[in-house]
């Protein structure tokens, strides 16, 4: 009776905390005192296994692998829309709805955001099922991985029947940190942030959606006991329920309309996430109700789609990146043009099938996008201006050792196979030293150069034994004393890094900085984690099967064992120490990060600021309270600084943590 009452209470507690952060932006507690709830409401669940409900917060981390998706029947159709290109659709829109309706119509107008559409179905207000929408009436059981998104209660604030509709997604900065992980361990990346919400959405192992930053806004009530007068008012009621609902706008003509539609074609790309048009309808339900549906869509809304932002320029050049796993990945180096907010020079040919599929080659005037405003990529050629380019095709040798690079089964990228190939070494220790990895200073893309190239350092451990040397060190290209004194100090300070920022830097496979934490924080001592079998490690939340086999691969290699023997031997720290929340100076506040950092990455500094209290939103808005900015700071310094939001560069950041 009491482990049951101590476990209702976690629930209640969990529930409340993740609608601050996820839906509010206002967070209370930090990542630990959070962690410390779910930490034991597992523990409490795992001992009395009868006591947990579908309901329970736990339930996020992901289910079982599913052999296949069962279909699921929709109690209501799940509409498509009618898509409008400028005015003159919208006019034509307006005056077909006045042709049934005399009466002024009244407008809600939302972000069309590009995702994934999705219902909820809730029992008591407790989710019991999520399905895609398929064809309108059929859809795919989803409800396993739909559990893991963040953003969709579980349980709502009132224990009534209802049905909703929403868009699942990933935002720009997601997207982006998704994709540069999986380019640096060799896997091909997504192109637009749909194909990973949808792709992630579809996995049948729940623990890889878990790991994806899915998120959902609800546009819409499909089956609800309770009815409304407008629009506006049953979202306003789902956002009383828990869910995080659709931005809108109310709107009375339709010339109005068109002028927000029009404003947000430039202004969507300071959004956090990708939206590809408006979404236009009429807000009053009785009015709804007269208009009717045709066999696939309402009268009574309309997509207000945008133009594809395209340009045109010149594949300059095919250059080959070789990554830290030595997987060969094709890059396009184009004449620089602007699109979608910035300026473009270079775009990722991901591997030969893409490269074959639109037939690039070098000299080629092609169509350059942004994949969701965010990653530029080639889209097409222009044949009519082709001259008499021959086919490209990526070398069967490695570019810099020149070592044979091949196909492995099952792969669609060839890999470089030589073990000490430099491109490999000096990826490896460039990610090593790098804020993700010990964040060790000094260390620059010449300095690693020179060291590789000189022979000082053959492997990551021959880092921590430069300081034998330091006279040798001082011939260096531009390595004076003071320069190999700051160098070698910085070496020294990383000794000291906590086991998560050693795990980290290893670089190994599917392991990026929060599983490196997860790690550590469950092992404690490097010993420990290296002893770990696969049984232990896939039990792991947010760890799993893949991640697992690569880590159990990574300590099965004696050459990485003897590498490790000679960190501990350097006096290298092999223990994770578990820190409390540093201060409450960011209580309540909500702070965004932009531009280019020089002491922290995105993650470091977004512990920093949850570890003194605060919440990182990716956002600009009038709930910000900082703006923590650095190099290339573009649209949302501007936004900031319109808006009154208070601006910390990095030194003003480091001066209010020291206070």
């Amino acid at each position: 009776m009491k482990n049951e009452i101590e476990i209702e209470k976690l629930k209640s507690e969990i529930r409340k905390r993740n609608t601050e952060y996820y839906t509010l932006n206002k967070p209370v507690i930090s990542d630990i005192e959070y962690d410390k709830l779910i930490n034991r409401l597992i523990e409490l669940e795992e001992l009395n296994p009868n006591l947990k409900t579908i309901d329970s917060p736990t339930n996020r981390i992901g289910a079982g692998i599913l052999k296949e998706f069962t279909s699921v029947k929709h109690d209501v159709r799940m509409l498509s829309l009618g898509n409008t290109f400028n005015k003159s659709d919208l006019i034509d829109f307006d005056e077909r709805c006045k042709k049934t309706i005399n009466d002024k119509i009244e407008y809600s107008v939302e972000y069309k955001i590009d995702g994934l559409s999705v219902s909820l179905k809730y029992e008591k207000g407790i989710f019991v099922e999520g399905a895609t929408r398929g064809d309108g009436l059929i859809g795919e059981d989803v409800t396993n991985n739909l559990r893991t998104v963040k953003t969709i209660p579980l349980k709502l604030n009132k224990p009534i029947n209802i049905t909703v509709r929403g868009e699942v997604f990933i935002g720009k900065e997601d997207f982006k940190l998704l994709n540069e992980l999986r380019e640096d361990i060799g896997e091909t990346s997504f192109v637009n942030p749909r194909n990973a919400a949808a792709g992630s959405l579809r996995q049948l192992d729940s623990k890889i959606a878990a790991k994806r930053s899915l998120d959902i806004f609800v546009f819409n009530i499909l089956k609800s006991d309770i009815e409304f007068d407008t629009h506006i008012e049953s979202l306003k009621y789902l956002k009383e329920l828990g869910f995080k609902i659709i931005e809108n706008f109310k709107i009375d003509s339709i010339e109005e309309v068109n002028e927000l539609c029009e404003k947000m074609i430039e202004k969507r790309h300071d959004l956090p996430y990708d939206i590809d048009g408006m979404v236009v309808k009429i807000n009053n339900i009785r009015m709804r109700k007269l208009l009717g549906e045709r066999l696939k869509s309402p009268r009574w809304a309309m997509a207000y789609k945008f133009p594809a932002e395209e340009v045109e320029t010149i594949v300059e050049d095919i250059t080959i990146h070789v990554g830290r796993t030595g997987v060969l990945t094709p890059r396009a180096e184009l004449k620089p043009v602007f699109v979608a907010g910035s300026t473009v020079s270079r775009a990722t040919l991901h591997n030969q099938d893409y490269i074959d599929e639109k037939d690039i080659r070098i000299g080629d005037t092609v169509i350059v996008k942004k994949a969701g405003d965010v990653i530029p990529a080639v889209d097409r050629v222009i044949m009519d201006k082709r001259t008499d380019q021959e086919r490209f095709q990526i070398p069967d040798f490695c570019p810099v050792c020149n070592f044979e690079a091949v196909k492995l089964n099952g792969e669609s990228a060839k890999k470089c196979m030589n073990p000490d190939c430099p491109a490999k070494l000096n990826r490896k220790i460039r990610h090593f030293v790098s804020k993700a990895g010990m964040d060790i200073q000094g260390f620059g893309e010449s300095m690693v150069t020179q060291l590789i190239d000189n022979g000082f350092i053959n492997d990551i451990s021959d880092i921590f034994y430069l300081k034998e040397l330091k006279n040798e060190l001082l011939n260096l290209e531009r390595m004076g004393e003071k320069s190999v004194e700051n160098l070698l100090n910085s070496i020294e300070e990383a000794k000291s890094n906590q086991l998560n920022k050693l795990i980290s830097a290893l670089g190994i496979k599917h392991v990026g900085e929060k599983a490196s934490k997860v790690l550590a924080e469950k092992f404690i001592t490097m010993e420990k984690l290296i002893q770990s079998d696969f049984d232990v490690l896939s039990e792991i939340n947010e760890i799993g099967e893949k991640m697992s086999e690569s880590i159990i691969n990574y300590f099965s290699d004696e050459l990485n064992l003897k590498i490790i023997e000679r960190l501990k031997n350097a006096d290298v720290n092999f223990n994770e120490e578990i820190i409390e929340k540093d201060s409450e100076i960011f209580k309540n506040k909500t702070i965004v990060v932009t531009g280019k950092l020089k002491r922290y990455t995105r993650e470091s500094i977004k512990e920093e600021i949850i570890n003194n209290g605060g919440k990182v939103s990716s956002q600009i808005s009038k709930k910000t309270d900082y703006l923590v900015y650095g190099e290339k700071a573009g649209s949302k310094l501007k936004k900031a600084e319109e808006i009154g939001v208070s601006l910390l560069n990095e030194e003003s950041f480091e001066k209010m943590l020291n206070k």
